[in-house]
């Protein structure tokens, strides 16, 4: 059963490299909107702050994705092995067709679908953890308007006076500055959902298979460096079709908004972080755009297209589910 372990391990750096090529949208698409650095050096100043996040963060999010979702005792490497087969199929297909969907949501989907299917039933899912997701769902998006709207508006209050072209000016250096914060954010919290899968399947095939029954839940420490290297290289390899969606089509974005709209969504993302809570950052910098764009007029915001994100946001963790339990069947049929 070794080599499915190791299979399980490429296949969730691959999950991890694609959430890296997804979310790279988050963290860059106002500054290319606002032309504030090229697309190319927007996602090096991104995967380089999503590695320094290595040095600064504890690993709260990793340790609820690997054992408050579903019950330990249920996991075995043919488990983890169709998480990730349903997640990366799903994730993959939407960074293709150019939506920002949330990596997060797509892999807690994948957990949970061949839980169900093996445990016959929800008995080994952990309501607690899966409610505390789907609350930050909808809490996440509304915590980053409700952010963006207030920066946004104290912003402009303050600045109402000034110049335009000096304003722009500033806020094109600033932006740098909350792009750098949001991509911490960011690579605090999504490479550690990697982190956690993969824990939790060394866990498993430590107790399980090699029969070592005082095994400790942990997060060894090359796992948590591969998967911050990982997924800052996913970054830099940037998921175009994305930023486009987030960078220019959800919104006009000047430098002022890219600002606003890059430090609302740090500031939900980092605390949800350090409160051990796996958040979409798609999920909040959309919702922080969007309060940063309706700040101008309500129809400023394509609420047409916001309704097709929210709708591939809602399909998510259903469709990973079905996916995964569908891997997971047709593997244990043939094993």
């Amino acid at each position: 059963m070794f080599i499915i372990v190791v299979i399980a391990i490429v296949i969730a750096l691959l999950f991890d490299f694609l959430n890296g090529m997804n979310d790279a949208a988050n963290s860059i698409a106002t500054i290319v909107a606002t032309k504030v650095l090229s697309p190319l050096k927007a996602v090096l100043w991104a995967a380089f702050f999503n590695f320094i996040a290595y040095f600064l963060f504890g690993v709260h999010v990793a340790n609820t994705i690997g054992k408050g979702i579903v019950e330990p005792v249920i996991v075995d490497e043919f488990l983890i092995l169709s998480s990730l087969v349903g997640a990366v199929l799903w994730v993959y297909a939407c960074t293709k067709f150019g939506m920002p969907i949330s990596v997060s949501h797509a892999l807690i989907g994948g957990l949970i679908g061949p839980t169900i299917i093996k445990a016959q039933g929800f008995s080994m899912l952990i309501s607690s953890g899966i409610f505390k997701v789907l609350l930050f769902i909808v809490l996440s998006p509304l915590i980053g308007f409700l952010l963006g709207f207030i920066i946004m508006a104290i912003t402009l209050h303050f600045s109402r006076n000034s110049i335009p072209s000096k304003v722009d000016k500033k806020f094109r250096y600033l932006q740098l500055f909350s792009s750098a914060i949001f991509s911490l954010g960011h690579g605090s919290n999504d490479a550690q959902k990697t982190m956690g899968i993969i824990a939790i399947l060394l866990y498993s095939y430590k107790k399980n298979t090699l029969g070592l029954p005082d095994v400790e839940f942990s997060i060894p420490g090359w796992v948590i460096f591969v998967c911050y290297l990982t997924i800052s290289l996913g970054t830099i390899t940037g998921g175009w079709s994305v930023i486009k969606t987030l960078g220019a089509k959800l919104t006009d974005l000047k430098p002022v908004g890219g600002f606003c709209a890059e430090t609302a969504g740090a500031l939900t993302i980092i605390g949800s972080s350090l409160g051990g809570i796996p958040v979409s950052t798609t999920h909040t910098i959309t919702g922080s755009i969007i309060g940063v764009g309706i700040t101008k007029r309500f129809s400023a915001v394509r609420w047409g297209l916001t309704t097709h994100i929210v709708g591939a946001w809602i399909l998510t963790i259903p469709a990973t589910a079905i996916m995964s339990a569908l891997v997971y069947m047709i593997i244990r049929f043939f094993t």
